[in-house]
Order: C-alpha cells, then structure tokens, then sequence
C-alpha cells in the first residue's frame, strides 16, 4: 500500500470554517437564577439512567448552571429525593 503524501496547504490541522452559534442553557433562557434541589423532576432531566450527572457539554449547560444544578442534585441526592445511584 503506497502512502500518499498531501499537499502542503492541506498538512496540519484541519480548518472549519462554519461559525457555531451558540444556544443558552434550558436555565438562562428561562431567566432561573436559583435551582431548587425539591424540584427532582428537572434534576432528573441531568442525570443518566445510572444516577451520574452528565457533563456540561452533554447537558447543554453553561459553566455558572452547571455549578447549580450540580450544588442542587448533590443536595437533592443527601436529602434522599434522587438516588445516588440505581
């Protein structure tokens, strides 16, 4: 098999040149400045089947949400409303 050498405007990183636009997190677009640990329905939107917490970029979530509903599962899951676990 032979190897095929590229030319030299198209070695190294790959360029995108679409421009993502950025979507709010469910929390910012509906103007929630606290997330509440009773709500269980809505943390249980972020967990997985197994009671993990998904991850910002799975979830959609910017970085100050995802420290709250973080901060609200770990409380909800101490004061016995979501499993730590399944």
């Amino acid at each position: 098999m032979a190897y095929i050498k590229r030319p030299k405007e198209q070695r190294g990183r790959r360029r995108v040149s679409a421009v993502r636009e950025r979507s709010e997190c469910r929390f910012c677009r509906d103007h929630v400045d606290h997330i509440d640990y009773k709500d269980a329905d809505t943390l249980q939107k972020l967990l997985t089947q197994r009671g993990k917490i998904f991850s910002r970029k799975r979830s959609g979530n910017c970085a100050s949400c995802q420290r709250k509903a973080q901060r609200a599962i770990k409380r909800a899951r101490f004061m016995a409303l979501i499993p730590y676990s399944v």
